[in-house]
């Protein structure tokens, strides 16, 4: 050994200052200010508070003050809950263990107050049920009271925690905040994701001053839930929304996801409640891909908020620090249940499109200046007692109308009317067809209003349909490679590609191991033709690793069978008859998911009548 290595001196082991171990535990959970609202609103939950009420300044670095009219604390229990890992929340069994998997509340690690106490200046009151309140300030890890207070909180019992001052303690921390506005919106999020969990609490967020939110307390029912939600989330989700409700081996899914002509540009509007806890999972990605892979683009993004709720034995909630994060001991199941419930919820929705599409298109329309000189709505009618002329077959309309029915003579082609059909539009929920506008667009009357259909998206997607439920009925035909693809992946993927052997039988891709990382492709979908193997092994394996879920494979079935029903469907400038198009209607009442087309965009816009007489100002 050399000199220089054996003078050494061998390093000390120390036990740490109660402060630094308090700093090193505020560091693994206090991030931010949003994570102490988010600790501090978990626990008024815990505390079965009612009401909730937060109000923060300079984005929670200045001032944040929760208060809560929950069961409250005792003077005598208030110094032990500045203590490290002291809780409520842990009993305790008959043989003086305690279960760490039997978890029924919010949180339990007994670090949140004493981590929040050490790096700023806190007060905490309370008044428990005997009716006698209390404060103690802490600063900086220093602690004095409890003392007796005047406590004005909502109810006979509560708390109420001010924290001043954050990281004041550690102010190499502050350097890493963001700007005020960026904090703020963290703790909002923070406090709407926990109202969205517990509808049945009223919360309320102040930012300097202002009101970010106020949300009544309601019911726990679907319809409360979903008000709330809308509340949160915005009208549109409200309003086109699919209710979720389903159950498999012990877990239970419910909530609302949104259409699929309802979609955003990111993921931000995707929520999950794990036993009423918001986490962030990124198995929900996955899953939410693989449900709406038919209806939307890759680029393009759904609305949901699911709560999952299963015995607390079968899920770890103590997988991070900040709580934040869950393991389910039976993924695969949790899986499975939610995108069979997503995929079964948005089939019961049929042809519905989301309501924004109305919206969208009035919008449009209202902000471009309006002619009303091609309005002339009162020169073109009806008139029987003329004789009888050809039907309208303009490049613009081509007409529905049999040959008794003619426009005006100096009349421009503004509207185009039918007999009236053996059927009466109150019996379609998409109507009966009147006309069709540029050989593109068919038109139709509703009871109260008129839809306009994009005959080749329309047609697109019923073609789609049938070619799967063709492929589900007959299977995947398979095409066998002359010699075998020996692809090469790598230990970890292969072992997660060859775990899924049966599953990606099922869809035509034979595989089989080869040894050494690498696998060996037999046969592959005969629909896809030549294609690159090594490429789509490799894509599956990515997306395994990454949501657990083969998503490249369907993808590509998607991609594939989607340009076969582009080639097959109607095309945009073909005339259609009246039965044709009759037909094309009925055909989409009667197909699941007929209301958008394979990239998300809608079939066919409806415009109330009310809405019309806005657009003309009769309203």
């Amino acid at each position: 050994m050399p000199d220089s290595a054996r003078s050494r001196s061998r390093p000390q082991i120390r036990q740490l200052p109660p402060e630094t171990v308090n700093r090193i535990a505020a560091g693994e959970v206090i991030e931010r200010p949003a994570a102490v609202v988010k600790e501090l609103v978990e626990n008024a939950l815990d505390a079965g508070a009612e009401h909730i009420q937060v109000r923060i300044e300079q984005g929670g670095l200045g001032r944040i003050l929760v208060e809560d009219d929950g069961c409250g604390l005792s003077a005598a229990e208030m110094p032990l809950a500045l203590q490290r890992h002291a809780t409520s929340k842990l009993v305790p069994g008959p043989d003086g263990q305690v279960d760490l998997l039997n978890i029924h509340t919010m949180g339990f690690r007994g670090e949140a107050l004493p981590s929040i106490a050490s790096v700023s200046r806190l007060t905490l009151a309370s008044r428990a049920a005997d009716g006698h309140a209390a404060e103690l300030v802490v600063s900086a890890g220093q602690m004095e009271g409890p003392r007796p207070v005047a406590f004005t909180g909502r109810g006979l019992t509560g708390t109420r925690i001010e924290v001043r001052d954050l990281f004041h303690a550690t102010p190499a921390r502050l350097k890493f905040m963001k700007s005020e506005r960026a904090e703020t919106m963290a703790v909002s999020d923070v406090v709407k994701r926990l109202a969205m969990s517990r509808p049945d609490v009223g919360f309320t967020l102040e930012s300097n001053g202002r009101s970010v939110l106020r949300a009544a307390p309601m019911g726990t029912e679907p319809a409360e839930r979903l008000a709330r939600l809308g509340a949160i989330m915005g009208r549109d989700f409200r309003d086109n929304a699919v209710e979720i409700d389903a159950e498999r081996e012990g877990v239970r899914l419910s909530g609302f996801a949104g259409l699929p002509t309802l979609n955003r540009g990111n993921g931000q509007m995707q929520f999950l409640f794990v036993n009423g806890r918001p986490v962030k999972d990124r198995m929900l990605t996955g899953v939410l891909r693989a449900a709406y892979q038919d209806f939307l683009a890759r680029d393009r993004h759904p609305l949901a908020a699911l709560f999952v709720d299963l015995d607390p034995e079968f899920v770890d909630v103590n997988v991070h620090p900040a709580k934040t994060e869950v393991r389910f001991r039976d993924p695969a199941n949790v899986r499975g249940l939610l995108i069979g419930a997503l995929r079964h919820a948005l089939a019961a929705a049929g042809h519905r499109a989301s309501t924004t599409v109305a919206g969208q298109a009035l919008g449009k329309v209202t902000s471009e200046p309006v002619n009303a000189s091609i309005f002339q709505a009162s020169t073109l009618w009806a008139d029987r007692s003329v004789p009888s002329r050809p039907p309208l077959a303009g490049p613009g309309v081509s007409s529905m109308s049999g040959p008794d029915w003619r426009p005006a003579d100096s009349a421009p082609t503004a509207r185009v009317e039918a007999p009236a059909p053996p059927s009466p539009a109150d019996d379609f929920p998409l109507g009966v067809a009147r006309a069709q506008l540029h050989e593109t667009y068919v038109v139709a009357q509703t009871r109260d209003g008129i839809v306009i259909v994009d005959q080749h998206a329309a047609h697109e997607r019923l073609v789609y349909e049938k070619m799967k439920g063709q492929m589900r009925e007959h299977g995947v035909r398979r095409q066998a490679l002359l010699i075998p693809d020996i692809v090469d992946l790598g230990e970890d993927d292969a072992a997660r590609l060859l775990a899924r052997t049966d599953e990606l039988l099922e869809l035509g891709l034979e595989i089989e191991p080869f040894g050494g990382g690498s696998v060996c492709v037999r046969a592959t979908p005969a629909l896809f033709g030549e294609m690159d193997v090594p490429g789509l092994l490799q894509d599956l394996c990515d997306d395994l690793a990454e949501y657990e879920e083969g998503l490249a494979l369907s993808e590509r079935f998607e991609e594939v069978m989607g340009n076969m029903a582009c080639r097959s469907s109607v095309r945009a400038g073909r005339r259609l008859t009246a039965e044709e198009m009759n037909a094309l209607l009925r055909q989409m009442e009667a197909t699941p998911y007929s209301g958008q087309c394979n990239h998300g965009r809608p079939t066919y816009v409806e415009l109330k009548l009310a809405d019309i007489e806005r657009l003309f100002g009769r309203r």
